[in-house]
């Protein structure tokens, strides 16, 4: 799951046998009758035996995706309401890059998630084209596809806000020191759900995980593949869960990286403060790192005394904006790359450190906006607009003011690297105008095969607690742990106890016979 601080600029505020064999059965769970329905499990499976007949018509993608051969792309047609499978449809643009071994060892499609939610998934089949060494062996016998799902990138993809207002900076410090920031702040987020009813409020009502997962059924019956091979990352791992228990008897493998805990009394809600304590223990994993490599950053040779620069920095950024642009918002939406991904612990550092020495467009270029980079900004804004509709969408969000100032203030004592930006992100979820519906229980359904979990303990965005519940819902699946370490996102980094275990599943599916604890990958190095 991915967080940004989003409100606004100083105040304003993502043919025969073949057919046969993609066509499974509607997926029957006691507890996916509310969300898989007579009406929308009748939709999903007319749906799906329609794209199984139409198949995909794979081209050269457009050249303004910026996506080159040899990958591919297409379309697959769904319902926007599968309650309504004749009703109004949408299409959502795919890719793949077929695998490269022979004939007798593919074993089908591999489909990626990202996460998000509003993530797209075309990026994956690159994986093939540069040769990542991690994933070689599995492309050997999977192709690589991706997608944007429904309201994502080429998707009908949703908007809430002009793309150039979204990013224009500094925006409002989301550290209210007032109750009359405190009111700014929830003018904007209204605003902001007003803007998305506006722009976009006939994809709203749909815009929910158990339509992608649906949408993913669909996906797969278009490829040809009786059943479904899946990646997901992220929230992409609730995509997985949700679709699990909705089709359970459709999936063949299935690898979750990096787990949203699917508790619904967590989603999404409490996952959000969840996260802020999270990501507060990350972030002071990364202060202890940059103290320890002090003599390359000169920031500080204590936790604290980095803190303390760190506060500096953001007092000095708020009194007068860095560049003219960078503010204390748009210092957390950099430095939390940080607590994310440990791929960036030296850059951060190396920027903040460069500005200690003098060098302030560094940060300006890390941090502020690019008015010019048009494209760029309508991709942030739509995943923004993504990600705040299906939040808003997947369930009940609390209406009283009092409690999420109450819960946000609690917090943000002891955790206040991220609890304010992250409450003001998902506030517009308060006064959201479309219906929001209730979480699917996520559990373990008639035919659904072992399922690979991997995570780190120290994750940031998906605390450790959402593998070690969904492990306990999805009976037989496997526990990949990473002790120790909190990169997001653990199938993408060098750490053969991981990526030896995770090509074993892939391409055989074989599992170890108990849960496996693998040591942190390497630290990073100044």
């Amino acid at each position: 799951m991915r967080r940004t601080a989003v409100l606004g600029s100083a105040g304003t505020l993502i043919a025969g046998t073949l057919i046969a064999g993609a066509i499974a059965a509607p997926a029957a769970t006691a507890d996916g009758r509310h969300h898989n329905n007579g009406s929308e499990a009748r939709g999903v499976q007319l749906a799906a035996e329609r794209a199984a007949r139409a198949g995909i018509d794979w081209t050269d993608c457009p050249a303004d995706w910026a996506i080159a051969k040899p990958i591919q792309c297409g379309w697959v047609t769904v319902p926007l309401d599968y309650a309504k499978p004749n009703g109004k449809k949408i299409k959502l643009a795919v890719d793949r890059h077929v695998s490269t071994g022979t004939k007798a060892e593919r074993q089908g499609a591999l489909i990626y998630n990202p996460g998000g939610p509003g993530g797209s998934g075309m990026a994956f089949p690159k994986r093939i084209v540069t040769k990542n060494p991690l994933w070689t062996k599995v492309a050997n016998a999977y192709d690589f596809v991706g997608f944007d799902p429904r309201g994502v990138g080429h998707s009908a993809p949703i908007s809430c806000i002009d793309p150039q207002e979204y990013v224009k900076a500094p925006k409002a410090d989301p550290v209210p020191d007032s109750e009359a920031d405190k009111r700014a702040q929830r003018k904007l987020a209204a605003e902001y759900a007003d803007g998305c009813a506006e722009r976009s409020g006939d994809m709203l009502p749909h815009m929910t995980t158990p339509n992608t997962a649906r949408d993913l059924d669909v996906i797969r019956a278009a490829l040809g593949e009786k059943k479904l091979n899946f990646l997901g990352v992220s929230y992409g791992t609730y995509l997985g869960a949700v679709y699990g228990t909705l089709f359970p008897g459709h999936v063949r493998r299935m690898v979750v990286d990096s787990v949203v805990d699917p508790s619904k009394g967590n989603i999404w809600y409490q996952a959000n403060l969840n996260q802020d304590i999270a990501f507060q223990s990350r972030w002071d994993d990364w202060k202890a790192w940059v103290a320890e490599n002090d003599a390359a950053y000169h920031i500080g040779n204590t936790p604290a005394k980095v803190e303390k620069a760190w506060l500096k920095l953001r007092a000095a950024a708020k009194k007068s904006p860095i560049g003219g642009v960078v503010g204390p918002a748009e210092l957390i939406g950099f430095f939390q790359n940080a607590p994310y991904y440990d791929s960036t612990w030296a850059l951060v550092a190396q920027t903040w450190s460069d500005y200690l020495g003098g060098d302030t467009q560094a940060l300006v270029d890390a941090a502020g906006p690019d008015m010019s980079d048009i494209a760029g900004n309508i991709s942030s804004e739509n995943g923004n607009a993504v990600y705040t509709a299906v939040e808003c969408a997947d369930a009940k969000w609390p209406t009283s003011w009092r409690k999420w100032d109450r819960d946000n203030t609690r917090l943000h004592k002891d955790y206040p690297f991220m609890t304010w930006a992250n409450a003001w992100m998902n506030l517009p979820c308060a006064t959201w105008s479309s219906k929001q519906r209730s979480p699917l229980d996520v559990k373990t359904g008639k035919g659904l095969p072992p399922v690979l979990i991997v995570q780190s303990t120290r994750d940031a965005a998906t605390p450790y607690q959402g593998a070690v519940e969904l492990h306990k819902r999805f009976k037989g699946s496997r526990l990949i742990t990473e002790k120790g370490a909190g990169s997001h996102g653990v199938t993408g980094l060098v750490n053969p106890c991981v990526n030896e275990r995770v090509d074993a599943y892939l391409l055989s599916g074989t599992t170890d016979r108990r849960d496996v604890t693998c040591a942190p990958h390497a630290t990073p190095k100044p």
